[in-house]
């Protein structure tokens, strides 16, 4: 199964009512508004975040300066991954961390930016899988 945006513009392909019945996450945890490209058969998936002002992390990181806490940007990945495990056919299954290597954050994320989630699957098994990530805005 391929399923895949049109055109530049990108179009939903999962929304947020559809991500609120695959994820357990809720406000102000839930860190995916869409998914905007989804390919069962190359085991990827691309997920989107759009961050205004009023979420509760930028209160208080950094006040005056206000930056998306890294841990969080791995959490939006992490559930990125969790939807593309979900439609793999790994319902009965929660995306949970168990390993992090090689992370890297080259820049940082402020209200008004839309935080792009590339996850490409490695492989998923009966006790746990392992994706591959980035996270961007403005490629």
């Amino acid at each position: 199964m391929s399923i895949s945006p049109c055109g530049s513009d990108r179009e939903t392909v999962i929304g947020v009512r559809e991500i609120l019945e695959i994820l357990p996450q809720r406000y102000p945890f839930l860190l995916v508004d869409r998914i905007i490209h989804l390919d069962l058969e190359k085991n990827e998936i691309v997920g989107q975040k759009n961050l205004t002002v009023n979420e509760t992390f930028f209160q208080g990181h950094f006040p005056g300066i206000p930056i998306m806490p890294g841990v969080l940007v791995l959490e939006a990945l992490a559930q990125t991954g969790g939807i593309l495990a979900y439609k793999k056919g790994y319902q009965d299954k929660i995306a949970v961390f168990l390993n992090i290597t090689d992370v890297k954050f080259r820049k940082p994320i402020y209200p008004g930016d839309v935080l792009t989630l590339h996850i490409q699957s490695l492989f998923f098994g009966a006790k746990g899988g392992r994706v591959q990530g980035v996270a961007k805005v403005d490629n």
